[in-house]
Formats: C-alpha cells, sequence, structure tokens
C-alpha cells in the first residue's frame, strides 16, 4: 500500500487550517512574500482586523464565561467538571478553525510513511479523517508560533479535539484570556528549570495517567519555535557540545519527552511523530518573520500551504530508562526530520 496523502481543499472546517504567526507587525520579507504583494490596501486590512478581532474576541469572551461558570463543577462532579471542559476545548478548535478558513484559508498536505498504514484518509470531499488512538504522545519539531494550531486542528479530523493537551511555555500562562483558559483546560506550562518543572509535571501526568481517559499529550521538544535568535543559540549549544546542529530546525532536548514517557509508558501505547514544513519560505529565512498575524489574516498573504509527515513509534521499543541511549535515539529521530525537511525545500513536498 503506498504511503497516505491528503490534499485539504477550501470547502469546510476539515478542509483548511490556520495560517499565521503571533506577530502582528509587517512582515520583513516585504516585497519578496512568497505569497505575493498585500490582497487588500490599508483601508480593507483595518476592516479585515476588526472584523476577525470582532469574532474572535466575542467568541473566546463565550467560552471563557462558560468556563467561569463551570468551575464549581469540579468541586461537585470531577468527572462530569473533565468532560464540561473538554466541550469548551472543542469550542475553541472550532472557532480557531472557522475564523482561519474564512480570514486565511489554506490547504493542509498529510503523508506518512509505512507505519502509518490505516491511520490517514481522505474522504470523497476532499476531507482528511485520522485514525489515531485515543491515547497517545504527539513530538513535533517548532516551526511557527501557530504549529500547535494546526495540529489541533489533526485532533478536530479524529474527533480529539477536546481531549488534547499541550505542553507550552510559561510565558504563555499570563496571556490574557488565552492563558486563563489554557489553564481550564490543563495545559502544561513550562519554565525550562527542571527542578520547577518535574513536580508540575508529574502531577500533570498523573491526572493523564487513566487508561480508560482519552488523552493526546503534545510536547515540541526544541521548546521553542525557529527564528534568528533560535536558531544561533541551537547552533552555539552544538558547537560547545562538539556534535553536530540542525540545518532546519533546532536540537531537540530530552527530559521533557523522556519524563512524559516514562510516566505514561503503562497507559498509553504510541509516540506519534509530525515533521511540518510550510511552503514558501526561503532558504535562509524563517516563517514566523513570513507569515505573521498580519500578512495572513489581514493582507491576505497565508502559507500556500501546511505540509505535514507522519510517523509513529512503540513506546515499548524506545529506549527511555536510559539517559544516554534515549538522547541518542532523539537526536536519530531529529536527524531524520533534518533529512525530510531538506527534501521538502528542494522538492516542494516530502518524499512519496
Amino acid at each position: 500500500m503506498s504511503r497516505p496523502h491528503v490534499e485539504a481543499a477550501s470547502k469546510a472546517i476539515g478542509d483548511t487550517l490556520l495560517g499565521a504567526g503571533f506577530d502582528i507587525l509587517k512582515s520583513k520579507a516585504g516585497d519578496q512574500h512568497p505569497a505575493g504583494p498585500p490582497q487588500h490596501g490599508a483601508m480593507g486590512q483595518a476592516e479585515r482586523a476588526f472584523s476577525a478581532a470582532s469574532t474572535f474576541l466575542s467568541g473566546v469572551l463565550a467560552i471563557s464565561a462558560s468556563q467561569f461558570i463551570g468551575a464549581p463543577l469540579k468541586l461537585i462532579d470531577p468527572k462530569f467538571y473533565d468532560g464540561y471542559m473538554a466541550w469548551t476545548k472543542e469550542s475553541f478548535a472550532v472557532l480557531t478553525a472557522t475564523m482561519t478558513q474564512w480570514w486565511a484559508p489554506t490547504a493542509v498536505r498529510v503523508t506518512g510513511d509505512e507505519s502509518m498504514k490505516d491511520q490517514l484518509y481522505q474522504m470523497e470531499d476532499g476531507s482528511l479523517r485520522c485514525n489515531f488512538p485515543h491515547r497517545l504522545v504527539m513530538m513535533a519539531n517548532h516551526q511557527l508560533y501557530t504549529d500547535w494550531l494546526y495540529l489541533w486542528w489533526i485532533a478536530y479530523t479524529n474527533k480529539m479535539h477536546g481531549r488534547i493537551y499541550i505542553i507550552l511555555k510559561e510565558s504563555l500562562k499570563n496571556v490574557p484570556i488565552f492563558g486563563w483558559g489554557a489553564q481550564f483546560y490543563n495545559f502544561i506550562f513550562l519554565s525550562r528549570k527542571w527542578e520547577t518543572d518535574k513536580s508540575r509535571f508529574q502531577r500533570h501526568l498523573s491526572q493523564l495517567s487513566n487508561p480508560k481517559d482519552p488523552m493526546w499529550l503534545l510536547i515540541f521538544p526544541e521548546g521553542t519555535n525557529l527564528s534568528e535568535t533560535t536558531r544561533a543559540k541551537s547552533k552555539a549549544w552544538a558547537d560547545k557540545q562538539g556534535i553536530s546542529d540542525m540545518k532546519h530546525q533546532l536540537l531537540p532536548r530530552k527530559t521533557g519527552l523522556q519524563f512524559c514517557l516514562q510516566r505514561l509508558k503503562e497507559s498509553t501505547n504510541w509516540l506519534y511523530d509530525c515533521t511540518i514544513a510550510y511552503e514558501g519560505v526561503p532558504e535562509g529565512q524563517f516563517g514566523q518573520d513570513i507569515f505573521t498575524l498580519r500578512s495572513s489574516f489581514f493582507e491576505g498573504r497565508p502559507p500556500k500551504s501546511v505540509n505535514m509527515y507522519w510517523r509513529r513509534f512503540k513506546i515499548s521499543d524506545i529506549p527511555i530508562d536510559n539517559d544516554e541511549a534515549f538522547e541518542r535515539w532523539l537526536k536519530n529521530r531529529w536527524t531524520e526530520k533534518d533529512y525530510l525537511l531538506e527534501h521538502f525545500y528542494r522538492h516542494g513536498s516530502f518524499p512519496a
């Protein structure tokens, strides 16, 4: 059987997805933007910004209000509370996907290796349906601030968008509305200080360890998205350690992922890996500087396509209890992902 391939068209929520970074400033790519000149003038951009902001704020405020209203349920019926918060999480996923279809429609292309046989299906209407298990750990490279939204959309195609848990930077915890909502969603915020993070990690993972509870846990082992600054830091670290750096990614950090797999190995069988790439990023430039919030949503210049290459690994086959062996294993997987990205940037697609 050939590897699955899905190219989503802009017909329904399941067909298109998000396409922007959080930077509201003008793209640094200037007139060389891969999507061409702005599709809307200054007045049009202002109108789009107002309508998008109004839609988002009204939706988020309604969802946040429902979260606060439902908060007392945690004391009355914790199980019902979890289901209620999962419903509000589903609502947020649908809101972001719908907004992107309206303001920044983007084709999503999904492929996978032989391990993904019977996992990815293209429906008759061109939409994607995933057949992933109800419990898994998911890792991905981090190209844009909004990678996690595309992966949340993958959960939507699997009817798991209310049961996804994302590991995020501590700084996002204090973002108004978003940070508050993410705490209700039981997302995990890390400060990158293991002495501080370990106990917090342990508490969250213990809550997610029931094998009967559906759970997708998303982690970005690079710790942050690719940019000029983080690219330099990754190279400096590689030079200091005497190891080879990545070309299209940052060097991954093993501690968080290893801890997750160790704590969840009794209740979760699979680690899913996504390599994500954006069409149109010139060599030597960074997606976050090109596909900003302004260029994608207001100027009408989202990525031409978002591309994902999927693999999966049995957790029982990964050396999670040996620090050195696991570090080598993770580095090897990231090296493979770098080769996949090199192929994508040379040929415009992942290997078939």
